[in-house]
């Protein structure tokens, strides 16, 4: 249970964009099958926004960020990286990269999959 090092948070004006970074160490890189990006809210739920599978860089997604955010790898940083675009105030949280072993990690944002975590970066969008 390797926490993860993200970056890249800020603060933007609504309609801004941002990317964050999720850099993992190589050695537990080569043992995630997934990562994945979490929000959370201040009196909020934790809420998972975005997976993408490593071997094969499939993706799915939150609907509140379908078509604004996208997620990526990259084996030589060893790193996911999440462009948030189109920004909005609802979109403020701080957010949590996550990476999971087990085989299964794209059907859903489990936290039984998704158990090893970042420390967090905060996104604040204003208006």
């Amino acid at each position: 249970q390797v926490e993860l090092v993200e970056s890249g948070g800020g603060s933007v004006q609504a309609g801004g964009s941002l990317r964050l970074s999720c850099v993992a160490s190589p050695t537990s890189y080569k043992g995630y099958n997934c990562m994945a990006w979490f929000r959370q809210a201040p009196g909020k739920e934790r809420e998972g926004v975005a997976r993408i599978r490593i071997r094969d860089g499939t993706t799915e997604y939150a609907d509140s960020v379908k078509g604004r955010f996208r997620i990526s790898r990259d084996h030589g940083k060893k790193a996911a990286t999440l462009l948030l675009n189109s920004l909005q105030p609802e979109d403020s949280a701080m957010y949590y990269c996550a990476a999971a072993t087990v085989l299964e990690c794209l059907a859903s944002f489990a936290p039984t999959y998704y158990n090893i975590w970042g420390q967090g970066t905060q996104v604040t969008v204003s208006t």
